[in-house]
């Protein structure tokens, strides 16, 4: 990985990773799940909008037959996705929720295995059932020693599900359009569900706070446009499994900014359990490369 993917990547990643943090902010400051998460893709739509508008760049219209695939992705990626960890980090602390989105590689691969028929060895499924350990783990320490799992714990798994889903049928899609059109494209239809939550968001808005409405403008502009942008770019540079291992950082860092901006911390039990999915991902993803080296290797050699 050359420096400039590196650099690339370590801003996206500190970006997204900032995003949990400033998502508590916005709540805490006034804002409700629903107004949130449609103030910040009103501006990610107009950023991708003024973008595709500036002079020199391109943003071609998708193909008809791709609509409707790119509509339910936006839905599963964007709408979904968002809104449950929005909703969720109303009882869960950031940090937490970091750590949940950690595992999103581990739910990735088993909707492959499942809808995409790809194969893991006897090592990866050791590492996918550890690592699914860890995410009991999180979601029990979220629950803050309660009996049974808070709300906020189920809709962030189910944000995390949803997003590997995401992940998992774009793929067919990057055949076809750049990594930047896709991502406008998934933007403006993820936006169009919380349209939904338009009512009164004037007058929410009205009533936040200045740093809950900055940190909620700072999340459209940011985290959801440019550090996709920045991302996107790495991975045309570099090795997308080199840049990729810069997510490790992510949870890392939403720790760092929840602890330093809110004064918040997971809870130990949740940080264990995080930690056992971590390296789990990492286990399964180094056992993967292995796998791919002699191929590749045969392949140069041919």
């Amino acid at each position: 990985m050359n420096k400039k993917a590196f650099y690339l990547g370590l801003f996206t990643v500190v970006a997204w990773g900032s995003s949990f943090a400033a998502i508590r902010v916005s709540l805490l400051g006034g804002y409700s799940p629903g107004h949130l998460v449609l103030t910040r893709f009103i501006v990610a739509s107009l950023v991708f909008i003024l973008y595709a508008l500036w002079p020199g760049t391109k943003i071609r219209l998708p193909a008809k037959q791709d609509i409707g695939k790119i509509l339910l992705l936006g839905f599963a990626g964007i709408s979904i996705y968002h809104f449950g960890l929005t909703y969720g980090e109303q009882t869960v602390s950031a940090g937490t929720a970091g750590l949940f989105i950690a595992t999103v590689p581990i739910f990735t691969s088993i909707i492959a295995v499942i809808f995409l028929s790809e194969k893991i060895s006897r090592l990866g499924w050791i590492g996918m059932t550890i690592g699914l350990s860890g995410v009991a783990l999180i979601t029990i320490g979220s629950s803050e020693g309660a009996l049974e799992v808070s709300v906020g714990a189920w809709f962030i798994i189910i944000a995390v599900i949803s997003t590997s889903i995401f992940f998992v049928f774009q793929k067919p899609l990057f055949n076809r359009y750049t990594p930047v059109e896709l991502t406008a494209y998934f933007t403006w239809a993820g936006t169009l569900p919380f349209l939904y939550f338009t009512p009164g968001l004037l007058h929410e808005i009205q009533g936040a706070t200045l740093e809950a409405t900055l940190s909620t403008i700072y999340m459209g502009v940011i985290p959801a446009t440019i550090a996709y942008v920045t991302w996107s770019t790495a991975l045309s540079i570099a090795d997308a499994g080199a840049v990729s291992s810069l997510l490790y950082i992510e949870p890392v860092v939403a720790i760092l900014v929840a602890w330093v901006w809110l004064q918040e911390l997971p809870s130990g039990l949740s940080m264990i359990g995080g930690v056992i999915a971590v390296l789990s991902v990492i286990a399964v993803n180094w056992e993967a490369m292995r796998r791919r080296s002699p191929l590749q290797e045969k392949s140069s050699q041919a």
